[in-house]
């Protein structure tokens, strides 16, 4: 499975530049989005839920993100945006360990970019938690508070959390959107970036209409 997952992080490089489905045009289960089989629960009850699943190692995750980044910024108050680490085994897990520490530490959306970049700008891998330690130290994040929480009980429930999540959400590369549990589409799909959060939209505003 990982090997599948890490194939398609990179196939999306091929679809990544694809035109993206125009703004006004509706877009189609099976088409631009696939329905999932089972719904899933979302976090905040009452709100839409839309999902990002990313892995800190994709390219296009990361190129993905300056695109992705203003758009969740001008969400409305009735829409919940959430991350969600893919682990597939071996780095992406130590990846999203990461994530999920620096979640917990309410200090990712400080480092988020950072870490991005540590890794696609500063070639630095951030394989084990002492190299994490090191560079979030660079970063104003406390290096004996991470450790601690890194290997904390809570984190490892939310690691088994997020691989639950993954699973259901029937995955099979990053990065991936799910909009409330039901909708799943990516760059391949939705041709593109700017495809990407068309569908979004078009996605909030139909389980809107549908309260």
């Amino acid at each position: 499975m990982r090997n599948l997952i890490l194939g398609a992080a990179f196939i999306a490089a091929s679809v990544f530049g694809l035109t993206a489905q125009a703004a006004g045009e509706p877009v189609e289960a099976g088409k631009q989005y696939v329905e999932i089989n089972k719904p899933v629960a979302v976090a905040e009850p009452g709100k839409i839920e839309v999902v990002e699943l990313f892995w800190y190692g994709c390219p296009h995750c990361y190129a993905f993100e300056p695109t992705l980044n203003p758009w969740v910024e001008k969400l409305p108050a009735d829409v919940n945006f959430v991350r969600i680490p893919a682990m597939f085994g071996g780095i992406w897990d130590i990846h999203g360990q990461l994530f999920l520490t620096l979640e917990a530490m309410n200090v990712e959306h400080k480092v988020h970019g950072a870490v991005f970049e540590a890794i696609h700008k500063q070639h630095k891998m951030l394989k084990t938690k002492e190299e994490m330690a090191e560079f979030l130290a660079t970063q104003g994040v406390d290096k004996d508070k991470f450790l601690a929480t890194f290997d904390s009980f809570a984190i490892k429930g939310k690691v088994a959390d997020a691989k639950k999540k993954a699973q259901a959400y029937e995955i099979t590369g990053v990065p991936t959107m799910i909009v409330n549990g039901k909708y799943r589409f990516d760059l391949g799909t939705a041709g593109g970036a700017e495809g990407v959060l068309n569908v979004a939209d078009q996605l909030i505003a139909k389980e809107r209409a549908a309260k």
